[in-house]
């Protein structure tokens, strides 16, 4: 099959691999849409992130269509249009024509949505779910949220809203970004640009100069600190990148703050797929009961190098302005 493949120099070729035999609970799907991840470019810079690479192809998440199912599969039959959230756990990622996959891992692809709207889903879509339930956010609690307009923030704010969690305050940086939080209902009210100064004390004024009860922090560095600055005594701080500076952890640390470490990795390497599968399930009935939308995409070009190596300098430069970027490989 075709693919592109991370070389010994850290270099992104195409190449032509052979997929290994299908094990009896797996699934084998050509991929016809698969989603960029800031993971895929930090593992050939970050040694933190390079521990999760366990394959040459790189690629996370994905949507297809089962081409071939295991002895054992009881779920799906070839067809089924599928989407799912691989990370390390299927034989290769998911910059290829196919992937094997335990069946496990994958869910009905909501049928409202394009393969491609659909690839972009699973991993925001699931940060978002931990966060939502792990954080037991209730309706008068101060909230707030930095990059809002991103992948998990958008699908985050989105599931807030939708269970009446309101008294919330976002940051945004552009234009695009901002009319997508007026299109969710978001007023002036809630929004602030991250790039002002006085951050800190423009955000205490929105809130009566009072303090967060969580703070939610989707972006990390400089913004950790803001948000560490602004949240109450015994408050909690839930951190989803892993990108607090020092200062931040000081301050929390000093505010005697409860912080939530969200990932994923956790259950990918204890082989918990139906945390995986349960999400994935739970979003598919979010999307097609229209409680939530799936994320803006922006499709980049074809399977090759060359586009992956594109998309990799967009999300490095923060160029995406809150698009997922999308490769369609050909039929």
């Amino acid at each position: 099959m075709n693919a592109v493949i991370l070389n010994k120099n850290n270099q992104l070729i195409n190449a032509e691999v052979v997929l290994r035999q299908l094990k009896p609970q797996e699934i084998k799907i050509r991929i016809i849409a698969s989603a960029l991840n800031p993971i895929d470019y930090q593992m050939r810079e970050n040694e933190y992130e390079r521990r999760y690479l366990f394959s040459p192809i790189l690629g996370r998440e994905g949507a297809g269509i089962v081409t071939d199912v295991g002895s054992e599969v009881i779920d799906f039959v070839i067809g089924d249009e599928v989407y799912f959230a691989c990370g390390s756990m299927g034989s290769n990622g998911t910059y290829s024509e196919y992937i094997l996959l335990p069946a496990a891992l994958a869910a009905r692809k909501p049928k409202n949505v394009t393969f491609e709207q659909a690839a972009a889903i699973p991993t925001s879509g699931i940060t978002a779910l931990q966060v939502f339930d792990r954080a037991a956010i209730t309706a008068p609690d101060k909230v707030f949220l930095t990059g809002a307009s991103g992948g998990v923030g958008l699908f985050l704010l989105k599931l807030l809203l939708a269970n009446g969690i309101k008294n919330i305050i976002v940051t945004a940086g552009n234009a695009i970004g901002i009319e997508r939080l007026y299109q969710l209902g978001l007023t002036n009210d809630n929004i602030i640009d991250y790039k002002q100064d006085n951050l800190i004390d423009l955000l205490k004024n929105k809130i009566h100069n009072q303090r967060f009860d969580f703070c939610i922090d989707a972006v990390g560095n400089t913004l950790s600190e803001v948000a560490a600055a602004v949240l109450k005594p015994y408050g909690c701080y839930i951190d989803i990148t892993h990108f607090t500076t020092t200062s931040a952890r000081d301050t929390l640390f000093s505010s005697a703050a409860k912080i939530i470490n969200i990932s994923n990795f956790i259950h990918a390497q204890n082989l918990n797929y139906i945390y995986f599968k349960q999400a994935l399930n739970r979003l598919t009935n979010y999307i097609e009961e229209e409680i939530i939308q799936a994320v803006p995409i922006y499709p980049i070009g074809g399977l090759t190098s060359e586009t992956i190596e594109k998309g990799h300098q967009l999300l490095k430069n923060n160029k995406t302005e809150g698009h997922k970027l999308i490769i369609h490989n050909p039929s």
